[in-house]
């Protein structure tokens, strides 16, 4: 099984197999890194209950029951077992997610080594058979000269009427052109041999041994798959006996709980010692005195009775009161975010579409402010390593220019954010209107908050703290805790009858977009054709828009560039900021940041249209 003998002819597909292998390694990665999160997010949520659940000191008393003493070792076991997911999240970070990164970079480069090493080598047969062509189209105007000669010499020779200088002129002409003809004749047939020959070491050795390059590529990166999805297996197996551990005190904790030792603490605690009141005894009413003295006057104590009632009463008031406030906030929560959304245009929130349009409209819109929103972020990251790059090496540029454009960055982001909110408020609405059938307020109060709001949160607060590291002000661009505060709305009171209702069209919205995010993820499993590789040089992938002005450093690897100008661009950025254009006129190559152009790619362009 070799890709050099049995797909001799195949070099665009494996070209594309070979990027969508490495793809799918990249995809695989992301998914144990999602996992990790997703293993780290349980763990401290469940720290975070156990924490929350721990006897206050007010009732240290009432843990002298075997059930709360239960309880109390089931959250201590719980806490171990969470700790146990933190373990399983760390090795899974370190024996797999970085690995896999490391891999994957490591494959992409070796791949682009091989294609240029087959585009070049293409170029070599193409360059051979050019001059075959050319040979042969010499060899054939030769040809015709000769025969053209050849006829003007005998007509010549059978006309009586020319000198004999004429005729040995059209004689000598016969010589020159035949022997010309005989000399393309001979280059053609050697540059015959030399192009059967160069194909067959085409076809024979240099390809195949392309190929067999790439095969061995593909075949260690299906391997390190095994490897990986092997070594999660076993990061997971390894926890398993402590966990077993946890499972089993929980287990003897649940077997600790004795009803009978219960009861008896109970009267332990609150048995009196006083013996039952005597029967009350008939009394003859014998006058007024008599009267008043028949009124009973038991002798039970009724101070424990009083103690109950008092607290009770003080209890139920001040529950009642606090019930009260935490209505009213959550009610005015509510009530905030239902009037931010109605004081949006009527042809902004496309609410005169029907439902279905409107719906399709805004995962539209959503859409394509995630996607602004993730670009403006890359930007920003950029910026901020070029002023590094600036602050390091200050021969590159000066970090006082590049303020400005962080600055601008900053404020767009805040504001596309702002946006993304308020369009995903409202395609919660519309998810809840299409897709879920009316609650009862008490049900839809048990909603929980979507977690898309916290991790745009959490990119915002690790973009602030590398402006902070960059000595960048970015204003306020670690926003985004507005979705936050609707699931926190959604918690609210069954009183208020609003709370439940934004909780569940919120989770219903969160749920529709972790899906169509997958969904995009898969759309990006194809690559641009392969023709180029039979050119000398690389042809474009795109064009792209300068936004800013930008000047070389001299170096001989960047290019300057104006304001507005239209470049080629030959090479993406592979994540150092940098990107590899061409201008077309005059045809100088060089780098130029990836930050200062707009770039539209053919393969984009084409799937738009479509």
């Amino acid at each position: 099984m070799n890709w050099g003998t049995e797909l001799w002819d195949q070099y665009d597909n494996l070209a594309a197999h070979t990027h969508k292998g490495i793809e799918f390694l990249d995809k695989y990665g992301n998914f144990v890194k999602e996992r990790c999160a997703i293993e780290l997010e349980y763990a401290g949520k469940l720290r975070r209950l156990v924490k929350n659940y721990q006897p206050k000191r007010k009732e240290e008393d009432e843990y002298q029951y075997t059930p709360c003493k239960a309880f109390k070792k089931l959250l201590q076991e719980l806490g171990d077992f969470a700790g146990q997911r933190e373990v399983v999240a760390e090795n899974l970070q370190s024996n797999v997610v970085r690995e896999l990164h490391l891999l994957a970079k490591e494959l992409r480069e070796e791949r682009k080594q091989h294609l240029n090493e087959g585009a070049k080598q293409m170029a070599v047969l193409n360059t051979a058979a050019g001059a075959l062509e050319r040979a042969r189209r010499a060899y054939e105007r030769a040809a015709r000269e000769s025969e053209r000669a050849l006829d003007a010499f005998q007509k010549a020779d059978a006309d009586f009427n020319l000198s004999r200088a004429e005729v040995e002129k059209q004689k000598t002409n016969m010589k020159l052109r035949s022997q010309a003809c005989e000399d393309a004749k001979q280059e053609y047939m050697d540059q015959l041999r030399k192009t059967n020959e160069a194909q067959r070491q085409h076809y024979e050795q240099r390809l195949p041994h392309v190929f067999k390059q790439l095969q061995d590529l593909d075949e260690k990166r299906i391997k390190n798959i095994k490897n990986f999805m092997l070594s999660s297996v076993d990061v997971e197996r390894k926890v398993f006996p402590i966990i077993m551990q946890c499972l089993d005190g929980m287990e003897q904790a649940a077997n600790s709980i004795n009803e009978k030792e219960d009861t008896q603490l109970v009267i332990e605690r609150y048995k009196s010692g006083f013996m039952p009141p005597d029967d009350y005894r008939f009394e003859a009413a014998t006058g007024a005195d008599a009267t008043d003295s028949a009124v009973p006057h038991p002798t039970h104590n009724h101070l424990t009775a009083a103690r109950g009632t008092v607290s009770g009463n003080r209890i139920k008031k001040r529950g009642g009161l606090l019930s009260i406030f935490s209505s009213n906030k959550k009610i005015i929560e509510a009530c905030n975010s239902i009037k931010n959304n109605m004081s949006m245009d009527g042809k902004e929130d496309y609410s005169d579409l029907p439902p279905n349009q409107k719906k399709k409209k805004l995962q539209a819109k959503v859409s394509e402010l995630t996607k602004q929103v993730a670009q403006e972020q890359a930007a920003m990251e950029g910026l901020m390593k070029m002023k590094g790059v600036y602050e390091t090496n200050p021969t590159l540029g000066d970090p006082m220019t590049v303020e400005g454009q962080l600055n601008e960055c900053c404020d767009k982001l805040k504001k596309l954010k702002a946006q993304l909110r308020k369009y995903e408020e409202l395609l919660a609405e519309a998810n809840n209107q299409v897709c879920a059938p009316p609650l009862h307020p008490t049900a839809r109060t048990n909603g929980s908050a979507p977690n898309q709001a916290t991790s745009i949160g959490s990119n915002s607060e690790s973009l602030s703290r590398s402006a902070s590291e960059s000595s960048v002000s970015t204003g306020g661009c670690a926003g985004g805790a507005g979705t936050a505060a609707v699931g926190r709305a959604a918690g609210g009171s069954p009183e208020s009858g609003l709370g439940g209702e934004l909780a569940a069209a919120h989770a219903d919205h969160h749920a529709d977009d972790h899906h169509d995010d997958h969904d995009h993820d898969h759309d990006h499993d194809h690559e641009s054709d392969f023709d180029y590789y039979y050119e000398p040089d690389l042809q474009p992938l795109g064009y792209c828009k300068a936004l800013y002005a930008f000047e070389a450093n001299g170096t001989g690897s960047t290019m300057r560039m104006e304001c507005g100008e239209r470049l080629l661009v030959l090479e993406t950025d592979a994540g150092d900021g940098w990107t590899r254009v061409r201008r077309h006129h005059t045809r100088e190559e060089g780098f130029v940041p990836t930050t200062y152009i707009a770039t539209t790619l053919y393969a984009d362009a084409h799937a738009h249209a479509h």
